[in-house]
């Protein structure tokens, strides 16, 4: 496979998008809110915990694959991807630890560490292209 990474990554997002999207709708199933969130604050919690993995997941996923396209360092890419994926798990634990105790400390960690993720991939994509295109 030409790019491992990107590819497990993608699947893992993959079904964590499935796992948020079954839990947007058994909410939705117990609130009977066919549109939007009404005013249940688990409806809130559940669509904000499922748009925001639909939000970062595409751009990490573009930059995994850049960087593989790229041919950079497998094991780093290896790490930054791992970084995202489990920040992106923490988000989601953080937003049902949020939801119900006040607890923001996962959350934060999520964000933090999806944030890291994506501005290190894409600045070592500024990197690579300055150094092997433009510098040549």
């Amino acid at each position: 496979m030409t790019l491992p990474v990107t590819a497990l990554a993608a699947a893992i997002c993959g079904l964590m998008l499935i796992f948020m999207m079954f839990k947007v709708i058994g909410q939705r199933v117990r609130t009977e809110t066919m549109f939007g969130a009404g005013e249940d604050e688990k409806m809130k919690m559940v669509r904000g915990a499922h748009a925001n993995l639909a939000e970062n997941a595409p751009i990490a996923l573009i930059l995994m694959a850049l960087l593989e396209l790229s041919q950079a360092h497998h094991w780093t890419l290896t790490g930054l991807a791992a970084l995202f994926l489990f920040s992106r798990v923490l988000h989601i634990y953080g937003m049902y630890q949020h939801e119900g105790s006040g607890n923001l400390r996962f959350r934060q960690f999520g964000v933090m560490g999806s944030t890291l993720s994506i501005i290190a991939m894409a600045l070592w994509i500024l990197y690579l292209v300055t150094t092997r295109n433009l510098l040549q």
